[in-house]
């Protein structure tokens, strides 16, 4: 898991009725953001139970083969790879969901991005034993801008602000078929096929990871927002961020082949 403790500040301010978190890395930890985000990634695209299995079976150089294969070669694609990395990596640590899966590992192609919603966190209300949902839209750029923040927007309005039922199927398959949470599964189906998802049960997460400070974007899309759903927004704000990038997987493919 990416300790962002360990190498950045974080601060929280209200935009109206919702919320912004900014998360900054500390130049002189920026050392440890890499090390601890490359020691996160690989399980991104592939199971932890594989990767052994291909180093027990294998060897060293082929499970470092495999692991090299999977991540994308494009600046572009590891920059939004990354994104929604730490976006799953704040949901499962800081935001009281959890994402069930990791959606990286069901890449099409390692140099295409993936699909859909980006990520959805859940959790189970203890009190009705019906899912609340956090649906989230990830985006990661060297020089945010607000036109990259309206791009989200429309990814968090689209199918009136839920979660779609397309990425809820997506989820509930890949948990079948990974054998995990047989509960989680009958209540994504509960809320699919039984009693619909209402918006107050769905709160929405604006994630960017940036090489430029996040707070004033984030604070205007938020108050923006003229509708129902609650809206957090976190900003993970690294300087130079291509390098960071860049680097992150650097460190991904060295520990793979280290002996």
């Amino acid at each position: 898991m990416v300790q962002f403790n360990d190498w950045c500040d974080a601060a929280d301010t209200p935009a109206g009725n919702h919320h912004v978190r900014v998360i900054t890395g500390r130049p002189a930890d920026a050392a440890t953001g890499v090390q601890v985000t490359a020691s996160a990634v690989p399980a991104h695209y592939a199971a932890e139970e594989r990767i052994a299995a291909a180093l027990a079976k294998l060897g060293k150089a082929a499970s470092a083969k495999m692991i090299t294969d999977l991540l994308p070669q494009t600046p572009q694609i590891r920059s939004g790879d990354l994104g929604e990395i730490y976006a799953t990596e704040w949901i499962d640590a800081h935001s009281g969901y959890r994402a069930p899966i990791k959606r990286l590992r069901w890449k099409d192609h390692r140099n295409m991005a993936m699909r859909g919603d980006d990520v959805i966190g859940m959790i189970l209300d203890p009190a009705t034993q019906r899912l609340r949902f956090l649906k989230t839209e990830a985006k990661s750029r060297i020089d945010l801008r607000a036109q990259t923040l309206v791009e989200a927007r429309t990814g968090l309005d689209k199918d009136g602000g839920l979660p779609s039922s397309h990425a809820l199927s997506f989820i509930s398959a890949r948990l079948m078929e990974l054998g995990n949470d047989a509960p989680l599964v009958d209540a994504i189906d509960e809320a699919l096929y039984r009693h619909g998802i209402p918006p107050d049960s769905v709160k929405h997460l604006l994630f960017t990871f940036s090489g430029n400070s996040p707070q004033a974007l984030l604070t205007q899309a938020l108050q923006a927002y003229p509708g129902p759903i609650g809206q957090w927004g976190v900003g993970l704000h690294v300087d130079g961020h291509a390098a960071f990038v860049g680097a992150v997987y650097d460190r991904v493919i060295a520990d793979a082949n280290n002996p």
